[in-house]
C-alpha cells in the first residue's frame, strides 16, 4: 500500500486555514515511509467539539487528536473535524496511524471512537499525547494475542476498528478511565497492572 503523508496533510491544513480566517497553525510532516511517518498539526485557538455532552452538539469548532505509537514512535497531532464536517484526509492518516503493525494492515476506524478518544483527551487537560498501545487488529493478530492473554477477547472490537488501548505518563490509569467513562459513549476497560485503558464505541459498560 502506498502512503504519502505530505499531500494529505497539506490539503487538510489548507482547509482548516481557509475556514478559520487564517488563524495560525503549524503543519509538519517528515517522511512518507511506513516506518518513518511523523505528522504534526498544531491546533490553534478555537472551540473544541467532541462526543455528546463533553464536546457538545455544535456544528462549530474543531476536534483534535494527539497520539504517539509506542511500537513505531510515530506521532500524530491532527485536526480531523471542522465546523460540522470530518476531514477525510485526516481520517485516512488516523486509520494508517492506528493500523495493525504486525500485519501492516489498516481499516477505517469508527469515527465514534475517534470522538471518544478526543473527548477523553480534552477532559484530562494535559498537553501529553496518548500513547497508542493497540488500535486496529486483524483477526489473525487478535487470535494470536488472545492465546497469550486472558485480557484479549476473541470477539474484540479492535477487529472492527471500534477500539483503542491507550496510556499516558502524567495521568494514571484510574484518571484516564474516569475521563473516558464521563463520555458515556462506549466501553471502558481499566487495566492497572498492565498500565493501559481500553476505550471503545460499543455498548456503554465498564470493567
Amino acid at each position: 500500500m502506498s502512503f504519502s503523508s505530505v499531500p494529505l496533510a497539506t490539503a487538510a491544513a489548507r482547509r482548516i486555514q481557509d475556514a478559520t480566517n487564517n488563524k495560525s497553525e503549524v503543519l509538519r510532516a517528515r517522511g512518507s515511509s511506513r516506518r518513518g511517518l511523523i505528522l504534526g498539526l498544531a491546533a490553534f485557538t478555537g472551540a473544541l467539539a467532541t462526543p455528546s455532552l463533553i464536546i457538545g452538539r455544535s456544528t462549530k469548532g474543531l476536534r483534535r487528536l494527539r497520539m504517539v505509537n509506542h511500537r513505531t514512535a510515530e506521532m500524530l497531532d491532527i485536526v480531523y473535524w471542522l465546523n460540522g464536517d470530518y476531514i477525510e484526509e485526516s481520517l485516512h492518516l488516523i486509520n494508517y496511524f492506528m493500523r495493525d503493525i504486525r500485519e501492516d494492515k489498516s481499516m477505517p476506524m469508527d469515527k465514534r471512537n475517534i470522538n471518544n478518544l478526543a473527548a477523553t483527551q480534552l477532559l484530562l487537560e494535559s498537553s501529553e499525547p496518548f500513547t497508542l498501545i493497540s488500535g486496529y487488529r486483524t483477526q489473525k493478530t487478535n487470535s494470536f494475542l488472545a492465546r497469550r492473554s486472558k485480557n484479549v477477547a476473541r470477539n474484540s472490537l479492535h477487529v472492527r476498528g471500534m477500539a483503542a488501548d491507550i496510556q499516558m505518563k502524567n495521568r494514571s490509569v484510574a484518571k484516564i478511565a474516569s475521563a473516558a467513562k464521563h463520555c458515556m459513549s462506549g466501553g471502558v476497560g481499566q487495566y492497572s497492572s498492565d498500565n493501559f485503558v481500553h476505550i471503545d464505541c460499543g455498548r456503554t459498560r465498564a470493567w
